[in-house]
């Protein structure tokens, strides 16, 4: 099962409070996944298609408990995808008219309504059913594990837009993508996805993304703490190695002997230690020096070096930054 389907598996299981509630998610499925037909007034029919079992039972629960319509269930499987394909039919029939009046979906001696029908998204519960029902008919959701990121595939403007409005009541940002004839309203970001799912009563998904995205941030954290350690380790070689090449000079044109104790015994330690940086090496020394003065040392070194070679530039040396 995808994410996506346990998604509105969860939600086919939260029952809206009221009737109020659970006319306001029959009308976003309806909206959302439905095709209405027309054949002289008064004369309609309804094909609701849709490929998740959860929102079919949904649907043809709420079609049956609040008007007990006749309904037929066609399920066809997909050969191609693998999947089924639901098809709920609601024939012509004397209520049907009134029932889509009082969905929000016909607006009376206007035809088809543009928006959301306000007059059932006068409470909090069915606001959260209306949106609950939009996802379920249209919704995406990505595995968390791999990067957040929901949207809800809708039809008309109007539409679109009030939709987004309501998903802000729920303190979650969306934005809208215009798509090929649709509207594609998204979300992408951790916070205001989990928003969403609380809004819409998926309270356990939403604490499955919150796992997800904390697994997520202890992992990142391991990665740059091991790309900082690394990035280190990479600049203190280098910076070892120039200072290897730097003792090599020092010993051809001026000789060990003939340096200052403490800048020989560096140059010593340094040939027997070239993995270590600055600080580490301090550490191998007897008694041990800290960075500071093994840094000394070095730039002591350099100057010999420099005044041996009887130039006044300074050379690259690996000093450390």
């Amino acid at each position: 099962m995808s994410f996506t389907a346990e998604v509105k598996d969860e939600l086919a299981r939260v029952d809206g409070p009221n009737e109020n509630a659970q006319r306001a998610q029959l009308s976003a499925i309806m909206r959302v996944c439905g095709t209405l037909s027309f054949r002289g007034p008064g004369r309609y029919s309804i094909k609701i298609a849709t490929e998740t079992g959860a929102v079919a039972r949904t649907a043809i629960k709420l079609i049956h408990k609040l008007y007990d319509l006749e309904t037929s269930l066609t399920v066809r499987r997909s050969v191609l995808h693998k999947t089924r394909n639901y098809l709920i039919e609601i024939p012509e029939q004397a209520e049907l008219a009134d029932v889509l009046v009082e969905l929000g979906i016909l607006a009376p001696g206007q035809g088809l309504s543009a928006g959301v029908p306000r007059n059932l998204l006068r409470t909090r519960s069915a606001i959260s059913a209306f949106v609950r029902g939009a996802f379920m008919a249209g919704g995406f959701i990505a595995d968390p594990r791999g990067e957040f990121h929901l949207e809800v595939a809708v039809t008309g403007e109007d539409f679109a837009r009030e939709l987004v409005a309501l998903i802000g009541s729920f303190g979650a940002t969306a934005r809208l993508n215009h798509r090929r004839g649709a509207y594609a309203i998204y979300l992408k970001s951790y916070e205001d996805i989990t928003a969403l799912l609380r809004g819409m009563g998926a309270e356990r998904v939403a604490r499955v993304v919150e796992l997800a995205r904390a697994k997520k941030s202890v992992k990142n954290d391991v990665n740059r703490r091991v790309n900082a350690e690394m990035a280190n380790q990479a600049r203190s070689t280098g910076a070892a190695a120039d200072q290897l090449e730097l003792i090599d000079e020092a010993e051809h044109l001026i000789g060990f002997a003939a340096l200052p104790p403490a800048v020989a015994v560096f140059c010593e330690v340094r040939r027997e230690n070239p993995e270590l940086s600055l600080a580490a090496l301090g550490e191998e020394m007897d008694p041990p020096a800290s960075k500071s003065a093994m840094y000394h040392r070095l730039l002591r070194l350099q100057k010999l070096v420099e005044d041996a070679r009887g130039q006044g530039s300074p050379a690259d040396a690996g000093l450390p930054d």
